[in-house]
């Protein structure tokens, strides 16, 4: 996929089991970033194996999606969105699924529940409210979310005001125009100063990868995202015509294990938007696990931006239950 320039690579570290250490970034290094190159035909012919290549049916099939639950970041972002309404996705956050299926499934033991909870920034204080106490944490998206075109200030500001409402994640989006023109330079230092305004929040930065032009655009704004402090790289505010795609899921994955191999840091990866079925969030599961290994399949290098996947998970493990599928309404979102 890449043609990699000269380095010294350093011999990468094992994942841990526990913990993993935060990216600290390193110098920005145009001579990796403008080497990368990726041959599109390539990629669309392995993504379109992605589903067909691995499946997981029946008790398998309920485990994958009982893990794809805790790697959720439950969601809402609408104009309309009101403190009712974070309050009730809050209570699905702590309780996914209905006390039924939990029963039936004989997990209730498990505690399981959702990765983080993502709201505006106006909404972080509800949402921190409504999950105390949960170990649910609250991420919030800034930076002028969903263009980033508001002055930098404006937007560092953002941060820290949602940082110090209680948000423990950052979901902060870059410049798109940066990328477009290849000024790698601003982009670096744009993500630099978002990841310091950070502080010990999480910092997941947003490429909009359907407004990037190019794979081989998604493949340097990810390295460069990594290179200025990143911990997680996404891919879409959900608000552009074309979202999360296996696609650009697997340029970034392997952007993510090109980083590995250079600094022994990992990063975590977030497709956001578009996935609304258990099929979908199954293969970016496969996607994960065939390029990046087991330790990817973990909320703390792992997340699915989503809102409306929760509710075809459920039905699909209720058809697991009782051979039936239920309509949708018996899974009721916020």
């Amino acid at each position: 996929m890449t043609a990699k320039p000269n380095l010294t690579l350093v011999a990468p570290r094992p994942v841990p089991a526990g913990p993993v250490d935060r990216n600290p970034g390193m110098p920005l290094d145009l001579d990796v970033v403008r080497a990368l190159r990726v041959n599109r035909s390539a990629v669309e012919r392995r993504a379109s194996t992605m589903g067909t290549r691995r499946t997981v049916k029946k008790e398998w099939q309920a485990a994958w999606l009982l893990r794809a639950i805790t790697l959720m970041d439950l969601t809402t972002l609408s104009g309309d969105d009101t403190p009712g309404n974070v309050q009730r996705l809050c209570a699905k956050a702590r309780n996914p699924l209905r006390s039924d299926l939990v029963e039936a499934l004989g997990v209730g033991k498990l505690d399981i529940k959702v990765g983080a909870v993502c709201v505006y920034h106006a909404l972080v204080p509800t949402a921190v409210a409504a999950l105390e106490g949960s170990g649910i944490p609250v991420a919030a998206v800034s930076t002028g979310f969903p263009a980033g075109l508001s002055p930098v200030a404006q937007r560092i500001e953002e941060i820290r005001a949602s940082v110090a409402a209680g948000a423990q994640e950052i979901d902060i989006v870059i410049t798109r125009a940066h990328v477009l023109t290849g000024n790698w330079e601003a982009l670096y230092d744009e993500v630099k100063q978002f990841r310091e305004a950070c502080g010990e929040a999480h910092m997941k930065a947003i490429l909009a990868t359907g407004e990037l032009a190019t794979l081989g655009n998604v493949a340097r704004a990810s390295m460069v995202a990594m290179q200025a402090g990143s911990d997680f790289i996404k891919t879409s505010t959900g608000k552009e015509g074309v979202n999360a795609t296996i696609p650009f899921g697997l340029v970034m994955c392997r952007m993510i294990r090109e980083y590995f191999e250079q600094t022994g840091y990992a990063v975590g990866f977030k497709p956001a938007g578009g996935i609304r079925t258990a099929k979908t969030a199954l293969e970016f599961l496969y996607l994960m696990k065939e390029e990046l290994g087991d330790r990817w399949l973990r909320a703390d290098l792992f997340r699915f931006g989503a809102s409306a996947l929760l509710t075809d998970i459920e039905r699909q493990l209720e058809h697991f239950t009782t051979q039936r599928y239920s309509a949708a309404h018996r899974h009721p979102m916020p």
